[in-house]
């Protein structure tokens, strides 16, 4: 009996770790299309401060120079905006995604080790059934809390990834 009680739990544990090496998929995932977006926007940026350079070094008259700097920091601008809206949409994805599999992972993960606690007190022989009443009245409380622990913790989660998705969505309406 040990031995099936052993397997249980380790089942848990290597369901956690796989939801663990997934959350860091997906970060490492997440950070390179960051990194992509950021070399990209640099990348632009540069060439257009060159272009601009050698368009600045061959007029002679000033408006046109003042036009070109006005020109030249409005591009700039854009490109760093439109980097920044990216990111934050890369990240608001990010954020969602993880919430969904933190909480998916708390409520299967309490369901799981609830379950296999049950198999595992079931299988053993009380002499007292008030001792098995009190142990089964014990877990079903035991779950109640952990279903509402998962509830409180998602409806969080949601409340932190809509809070933080708010400002970005109200700088791209304008």
């Amino acid at each position: 009996m040990a031995t099936k009680q052993q397997e249980q739990f380790t089942a848990i544990q290597k369901k956690n770790l796989e939801t663990a090496m997934r959350l860091a998929q997906m970060s490492i995932e997440n950070s390179q299309r960051i990194m992509e977006v950021q070399v990209q926007t640099a990348k632009e940026l540069f060439e257009d401060s060159v272009a601009n350079a050698k368009a600045l070094s061959t007029v002679r008259d000033p408006k046109d120079m003042l036009n070109l700097r006005s020109d030249y920091a409005q591009v700039a601008t854009e490109k760093m905006l439109t980097c920044a809206r990216q990111i934050a949409e890369i990240t608001g994805t990010a954020q969602a995604e993880v919430g969904r599999l933190v909480s998916e992972q708390l409520a299967s993960g309490s369901n799981d080790a609830m379950d296999a606690m049950q198999k595992m007190f079931s299988g053993m022989q009380f002499g007292d059934q008030n001792a098995m009443n009190v142990l089964q009245n014990a877990m079903n409380q035991a779950q109640s809390a952990f279903e509402q622990m998962t509830r409180a913790s998602t409806e969080a989660f949601q409340a932190f990834t809509q809070a933080g998705g708010a400002p970005a969505k109200r700088g791209t309406k304008k």
